[in-house]
């Protein structure tokens, strides 16, 4: 056996690794490296949140770029999507702003500022108390938040191109289950 090979395999041995037959990421080397040196500890949480961390950095990066390619920020997207989902007319309260996107007030009114001078969101009065303020998607609003959308969902298509439809809902009703269950 070539000198290589044989260091792998000492390699794979002294780590504690098994040969499963299943691919191998870095998130099972750094287990197994782990239960070599605290063989008293159960590491199995690592396989499940490590790879949710690992597997959040990836989207992340698809958000970003899908938001970048519809010049949008990420808070932008939250405020322009929370109006789009609302139907139509498309507006909504700051109150209600907030609650969606989990921002402080001054921040909301910040982010509404920059929306309307964007010409993404206009402010109206609220026709049910006429002190109140409405935020309402513009045309131009509508189609930036549209085309990142379809760019978000084409990038998170090609994140889970590899599980087959069972298993994606299998994934999706696990992470609900353990959401929930954290308080979300």
């Amino acid at each position: 056996m070539p000198e290589a090979d044989q260091d792998d395999e000492r390699d794979q041995r002294d780590s504690g690794e098994r040969d499963t037959g299943e691919p191998r990421d870095e998130v099972d080397r750094i287990v197994a490296a782990w239960s070599h040196e605290r063989p008293d500890l159960d590491f199995a949480p690592l396989h499940v949140l490590s790879r949710v961390g690992r597997l959040a950095k990836h989207l992340d990066r698809a958000r970003r770029d899908a938001f970048v390619a519809s010049d949008l920020e990420q808070w932008e997207f939250d405020v322009l999507s929370a109006l789009r989902r609302a139907g139509g007319p498309y507006e909504l309260s700051p109150k209600a702003l907030l609650q969606q996107t989990l921002v402080s007030s001054g921040a909301m009114t910040n982010r509404i500022d920059r929306l309307v001078a964007r010409g993404l969101v206009e402010r109206r009065t609220d026709p049910n108390d006429g002190r109140g303020v409405r935020a309402r998607l513009t045309q131009a609003g509508g189609d930036a938040v549209d085309a990142a959308i379809e760019r978000l969902l084409a990038a998170e298509r090609r994140l889970l191109a590899d599980l087959g439809p069972v298993d994606e809902q299998r994934l999706g009703d696990l992470l609900r289950r353990l959401s929930l269950t954290l308080g979300d």
